[in-house]
């Protein structure tokens, strides 16, 4: 009973007209920079939080959660029609979707590609609805000991998971660390690394970091990239499936799904980790696998029900622990402290509103998607005429004004700044800046249980093995880390992520 007058709660918060309004502007936006290849959900969101403060938390968070998974609907657009994937989520589709496009059935590709989508949404939005509250309820009982276990698990994970090398992971982990931990200590008044900048006393500011690291640091890289994109269908018909088109395609959906509802709750699973698996699912169970890479109609159902079904189950561990499984939640974390609310378990009870208008927001938002992409389109088709040259002053710009209006300070505007040449620094080296962002974000969560945990413990360290919760946390921690580090298993690793 409870499940469903949550439901409820959320269903009349996700309908309020200036819910329905910013959600349908979330959804447009999230398609449009899904379109737009090298402008991810990730920049967009960092240069949209400031813009989020005048709002009310709710609606805040319908727009930025309709960025993110409307990102996942525009991306297959440019693979399919371009052999571009608008995002890293759409690489997979690639393969099967284009060779479709250039098979004269490019209409049929993107009507699957959004019904796929529209189906995993509707069964992730139940999936998270129906696994929140147990899991919030099972968090809450959780004391310092567990919690300080669990951060460091996601940490961990989050380094397993990353591309390239596993040092350089860790490393950005023990960076964004250190830079948590910026300003003065709550406990003892010592300030800690401000270097005498009055500014930092209250630590260093989440949103122009992740404004400089993620949105001008890649959109910088981005203008080296070639931008020739040559559109194999201007006209696109064919956009209802046969009743045989549905018939072979919903399996791969089902499969699509249950992968990516698993595997986008994993901390750092990142975005093309469940669409690869699904296509990599979708060759073992095919009759025929040869027909893979030749236009082959599983190979758009299964990765495309996949990325959606990840991106909105990423949401679970932020709305039920307030722990990110990846970078984007990271933001969502940051927004969430920007408005005053504290992450984690606690906010199921103390924010209803927001938690489960949040979750009915997902399924109104896979329905507007469902209902306008098909027929806009050529729109969509247009948007990938504009040169990246003119979009770039424009979002240079957005991020300077956001920057600035944090807190009236110019100091911000720099550290934006400086933080676009250190990402840019780190794309050129290839080290992926997410982890640093994750640590950023737990770092300070991360001090703080752990001194809670000594305090109950009277100083003994061994606190953390005694307890049976910790102790198993702990030793798959250890596991993974061993695992890291074995030559034949960490071969494989590369292996993996390099496909």
């Amino acid at each position: 009973m409870d499940l469903f007058a949550n439901l409820l709660i959320g269903l009349s918060t996700a309908t309020e007209p200036v819910n329905l309004a910013y959600c349908l502007f979330g959804v447009l936006i999230g398609t449009a920079i899904g379109v737009l290849p090298g402008i991810g959900p990730v920049p967009t969101v960092a240069l949209l939080l400031p813009f989020t403060f005048g709002l009310a938390p709710p609606t805040a968070f319908i727009m930025l959660a309709g960025i993110f998974y409307g990102a996942q609907y525009g991306g297959s657009t440019t693979a399919i029609l371009v052999n571009v994937p608008g995002e890293t989520s759409s690489v997979v589709t690639c393969i099967d979707g284009h060779q479709m496009a250039k098979q004269g059935k490019a209409g049929l590709a993107l009507a699957i590609a959004a019904i796929g989508s529209f189906f995993a949404g509707t069964v992730a939005t139940i999936v998270i609805a129906v696994l929140a509250l147990p899991l919030a309820s099972l968090a809450l009982k959780f004391t310092a000991v567990e919690y300080f276990s669990l951060l460091v698990l996601g940490l961990i994970a989050a380094v397993v998971l990353a591309h390239g090398s596993v040092a350089k992971a860790l490393a950005m982990i023990v960076l964004g660390l250190i830079l948590g931990i910026v300003g003065i200590d709550v406990s003892s008044g010592a300030q800690r690394m401000t270097f005498g900048f009055p500014q930092l006393a209250d630590g260093l500011d989440f949103v122009p970091i992740a404004m400089g690291l993620f949105g001008l640091g890649e959109i910088a890289a981005n203008l080296e990239r070639p931008t020739d994109r040559q559109v194999v269908a201007r006209k696109v018909t064919g956009l209802l499936p046969s009743w045989a088109d549905l018939k072979t395609a919903f399996p791969a959906m089902v499969r699509g799904t249950a992968i990516g509802s698993f595997l986008g709750v994993l901390p750092g699973g990142g975005a093309a980790l469940p669409p690869f698996t699904a296509y990599a699912l979708e060759k073992k169970f095919a009759k025929d696998p040869s027909q893979f890479g030749k236009g082959a109609i599983q190979g758009v159902a299964g990765p495309e029900s996949a990325n959606n079904a990840g991106a909105q189950t990423s949401f679970i561990p932020l709305l039920t622990l307030g722990i990110p499984s990846n970078a984007l939640m990271a933001l969502m974390i940051g927004g969430l402290m920007m408005h005053g609310i504290q992450p984690g378990p606690q906010i199921m009870t103390e924010q209803p509103q927001l938690v489960w208008g949040l979750i009915a927001s997902m399924w109104v938002g896979n329905l507007m998607l469902l209902v306008i992409n098909l027929p806009l389109i050529g729109m969509w088709i247009s948007m990938l005429k504009i040169p990246y040259r003119l979009l770039f002053p424009a979002i240079v710009l957005f991020c300077c004004v956001g920057a600035y209006g944090i807190s009236n300070s110019m100091f911000n505007v720099w550290l934006m700044l400086g933080c676009a040449a250190i990402g840019y620094f780190f794309i050129k080296i290839g080290v992926e800046p997410a982890p640093l962002l994750l640590g950023l974000v737990l770092g300070p969560q991360l001090e703080e249980n752990f001194r809670r945990a000594m305090l109950i413990a009277d100083g003994d360290v061994s606190v953390f093995f005694t307890s049976p919760i910790s102790a198993v946390i702990l030793a798959v921690v250890a596991a993974l880390l061993i695992a890291m580090f074995s030559p034949k298993i960490a071969r494989k690793r590369e292996e993996a992520l390099a496909e």
